[in-house]
């Protein structure tokens, strides 16, 4: 069997945010975010878009978004490429899910908590050995959480999750050995197709189901995704050669901005502007641009 990569926006919205992803996605975020503890016992999938309401402020386009029995909204991203703020950029979504809950007129005490997952492929936070960390508001001297703690920010960093199957032991260490693992299997290990949602998940990134034009979409966008990571790597490694700090931010912002540009461009007659912004680590905005500059 080959499998799709659960990494790639596509293959990812497809296998968690689809119509038969309910069970999937309930096992999934209770692993990751509730320890493996059946917490969430039913959600609703709804469309992860966020529009402006306001003018001139951004769109966000998000990968998976849930809504929870208890009212509790679930956004969910997964990030291939390190991009420029991209810490920020996770603290804006969960922001503008909290306040955009209510329409005008309508009472704070009607705003539900919001809980934002990233997945990243990339190292967020060097000084730490953990692969799944979570941000809540405390108190800086005391430590005391504060009362209306309803901004959640829970991180999974793919790269410093290293189990082989054989130590594989939670319901976490599990799902995350599939984001990670999956492509590169030619079965399901015994371990993981004893769990339902996995076994379903699995079927569902089965190569073998998707139709020619899916696969070879599928296909295209990973090879754009390995070429801005090597683009990433050797801005990074020119910056150093040069022997300045300067040099290798300057280096790397630059030159990942002019690789990606020159990768949109490609793209406009092929995706949307979301997709390619997706794909590229561009704003959307910059890809509007690029568009009528073009047209």
């Amino acid at each position: 069997m080959i499998f799709i990569n659960p990494k790639t926006d596509y293959a990812f919205k497809k296998i968690f945010g689809s119509s038969e992803s309910k069970e999937i996605l309930i096992s999934f975020l209770n692993a990751l975010i509730y320890e493996g503890n059946p917490t969430i016992q039913d959600l609703e999938i709804i469309n992860p878009n966020l529009p402006p309401k306001l003018e001139g402020l951004k769109d966000s386009y998000l990968d998976v978004k849930a809504k929870l029995s208890d009212g509790t909204l679930v956004i969910i991203e997964m990030q291939v490429l390190n991009v420029q703020s991209f810490g920020k950029r996770v603290l804006y979504n969960a922001a503008k899910t909290y306040a955009f809950q209510l329409e005008a007129a309508q009472g704070y005490r009607l705003l539900k908590p919001v809980i934002a997952l990233t997945i990243t492929d990339f190292e967020m936070f060097p000084n730490s050995s953990e692969f799944i960390s979570r941000f809540v508001f405390k108190e800086v001297n005391k430590n005391f959480t504060y009362p209306e703690n309803d901004l959640d920010l829970v991180f999974v960093e793919l790269p410093k999750f290293t189990k082989g199957q054989e130590e594989l032991e939670t319901l976490a260490d599990k799902w995350i050995y599939f984001m990670k693992n999956a492509r590169s299997l030619t079965s399901v290990p015994e371990i993981m197709d004893r769990i339902p949602e996995i076994h379903e998940a699995f079927n569902i990134a089965n190569q073998a189901s998707l139709s020619r034009e899916e696969v070879e979409d599928l296909d295209r966008r990973e090879q754009f995704i390995y070429d801005q990571q090597g683009a990433i790597i050797k801005a990074v490694q020119d910056g150093i050669e040069q022997g300045i700090e300067q040099g290798i931010e300057q280096g790397r912002e630059e030159g990942m901005r002019e690789k990606a540009l020159a990768i949109a461009r490609q793209l406009l007659s092929q995706l949307d502007n979301a997709m390619i912004a997706q794909v590229t680590g561009l704003s959307v905005e910059d890809v509007q641009n690029l568009r009528s500059t073009n047209s």
